[in-house]
């Protein structure tokens, strides 16, 4: 059970208003009324069960490393990377796409332009005749 408490030494001083749920108020009043003994805290033993847990058995040995290895290998051959170039080859006339270009850009003053039906199937026609 969550109980926010104020720990000062080792005495704990539970404040039921600032309990997050109502069986943890409940708990803290019942600490506070002296229904409930609180819980005794000592630090320096559960610092040192921590540490106890903080690295396994086989982390203590040299299969440690083996094991994490091995559990976070890549289950595939991942190629090396190849840098590839990509060149561009004039097609087509420039010419027919200046129509275009100008009623796209029609306005120099604002910033969103209309792209209609009609000229997305005009550019594909172009691009398709700049292929043949």
């Amino acid at each position: 059970m969550l109980i926010k408490v104020l720990i000062m030494s080792d005495k704990v001083q539970p404040n039921p208003s600032e309990a997050p749920t109502h069986d943890a108020q409940l708990a803290a009043e019942q600490i506070v009324s002296g229904e409930k003994k609180a819980p005794k805290v000592d630090f320096e033993a559960d610092y040192a069960s921590a540490q106890q847990f903080s690295v396994s058995e086989i982390d203590r040995t040299g299969e440690g490393k083996t094991a994490a290895e091995t559990a976070t290998a890549p289950k595939y051959e991942i190629p090396e990377q190849e840098e590839t170039k990509t060149e561009t080859q004039s097609t087509g006339n420039p010419d027919d796409y200046v129509e275009m270009a100008k009623e796209i850009g029609a306005s120099k003053i604002e910033a969103v332009t209309i792209v209609s039906d009609d000229l997305v199937q005009q550019a594909l026609q172009k691009g398709e005749a700049a292929k043949k």
